[in-house]
């Protein structure tokens, strides 16, 4: 089983450390996913896979310090290569 996910460019993420992938357009209606990517954004805690339209987010956590991953990639191309294991 691949232990890394591919979200865009040369961009993965290790599995183990994915709390979840989320859909930009669904979930950025609700102000308190708003605040939350503000807030992560202001203490650098976002990194972008790519600088082309963001699609999903993919929020993860390592030794305490969550992290966010912009990717163009849509929340269901992402989730498909979990499923297919890529």
């Amino acid at each position: 089983m691949n232990r890394y996910l591919h979200i865009g460019n040369n961009c993965s993420v290790y599995l183990p450390d994915v709390i979840g992938i989320f859909d930009m357009d669904n979930t950025t209606v609700d102000r308190c996913t708003k605040t939350l990517l503000e807030r992560a954004e202001r203490e650098h805690r976002v990194y972008y896979a790519s600088y082309e339209l963001p699609k999903s987010f993919i929020i993860t956590e390592k030794d305490g310090v969550c992290r966010i991953w912009i990717s163009q990639l849509a929340a269901s191309t992402l989730k498909k290569r979990l499923k297919d294991g890529k």
